[in-house]
């Protein structure tokens, strides 16, 4: 896979927060949504963000999930184990003013044996170099973070290997940018 500059920064699209940038921390595997690839998986989620129950794990930037804030989620977790990138969302939360968000620091894929509740809209966009979308999904559904509807983004390299068949997710719609395949999962 060929390496692309890091922006300095990330913006958001729309709603409260339009136009607005984010800084983006130096941290390894830290590979922001591109602006393209937000704008179509909003355009996918728009009638489901209202007053909806948000998780962004592998936050990195928090880009996916101030986005989700800004445009009328009502809660928004973001899950983030590195200092520097936790740093980076909590400025960024207090720019913003994004009462409506927390920010927790864990391991996404420990974390996701610890929660008890569900969510509406989960985003899974790790370091695409650990290759986890398929053990993350199957943790997602063994939790209680999931429930019939919820919609699942999944974000990875177009080189990753396809996931294991799981009658409990059926896909929705997906995409390709670059070196980017992107995937909107629904559980059933």
């Amino acid at each position: 896979m060929s390496k692309r500059s890091i922006p300095g920064y990330v913006r958001i699209i729309a709603g409260e927060w339009r136009s607005r940038k984010l800084p983006v921390a130096n941290v390894p595997g830290l590979r922001p949504t591109t602006d393209r690839v937000r704008e179509t998986l909003f355009n996918w989620l728009q009638p489901y963000l209202r007053n909806a129950r948000c998780l962004d794990l592998f936050a990195g930037t928090g880009a996916l999930g101030f986005e989700a804030a800004s445009r009328g989620a009502s809660e928004v977790v973001l899950i983030e184990k590195s200092d520097t990138a936790l740093g980076m969302l909590h400025s960024n939360r207090q720019m913003l003013k994004a009462e409506n968000t927390t920010i927790v620091k864990a391991d996404a894929l420990g974390w996701l044996t610890d929660m008890g509740r569900p969510f509406d809209i989960i985003f899974i966009d790790p370091p695409f170099d650990l290759n986890i979308v398929s053990v993350c999904l199957q943790r997602l559904l063994d939790s209680a973070c999931t429930q019939s509807g919820t919609l699942v983004y999944v974000e990875e390299s177009r080189e990753s290997p396809d996931h294991p068949e799981d009658d409990r997710l059926v896909s929705v719609k997906q995409g390709q940018a670059g070196q980017v395949r992107y995937t909107l999962l629904k559980v059933g």
